[in-house]
């Protein structure tokens, strides 16, 4: 279940996400936690430059390495406008991050990009619970996802013009 806690940090995931957009990027933002609440590291999609490995979630991962001990990591909750993808879900299993809490799934992601005529990337949109073993997961927010469609709707479109 999400708190409105959870939520307030989902929307700024958002913001973040439509930051990267009008940067020309893909719209995805996230969010690291601290166990007391605060807000740690924060990024956006960086992908426009060539570099698909540039997530907000791998980024995250990578600060945490240089910057937490593990008994910290374990401790904090990523908060990201879009489920993990493959890659960055492994980045964070290895880092030893705590929960996951995503406005939208990949599933939706998956759909949305049909429904726009988009072809499928390389990697294959796997959830997070079949890359990381006994990981906490919550999300989608239904009301929050569609926020998130709208921004992928806006990229994609551009994209085809």
């Amino acid at each position: 279940m999400l708190t409105d806690q959870d939520r307030e940090f989902l929307r700024r995931c958002i913001e973040l996400a439509a930051t990267a957009l009008e940067s020309g990027d893909e719209p995805f933002g996230s969010v690291l936690v601290s166990a007391e609440g605060a807000v740690l590291f924060e990024d956006h999609n960086r992908v426009s430059g060539g570099d698909h490995t540039q997530h907000p979630e791998f980024a995250i991962a990578r600060w945490a390495a240089h910057n937490l001990p593990p008994h910290e990591r374990a401790k904090t909750t990523v908060y990201t406008s879009g489920e993990h993808c493959p890659m960055c879900a492994a980045a964070h299993g290895w880092m030893g991050l705590g929960r996951i809490v995503y406005a939208s799934s990949s599933a939706q992601l998956v759909q949305w990009l049909s429904d726009l005529g988009v072809p499928p990337g390389p990697v294959r949109p796997l959830p997070i619970t079949e890359v990381i073993r006994d990981a906490v997961v919550h999300g989608p927010d239904e009301t929050l996802a569609e926020s998130v469609r709208q921004l992928h709707v806006r990229f994609h479109r551009s994209q085809m013009q």
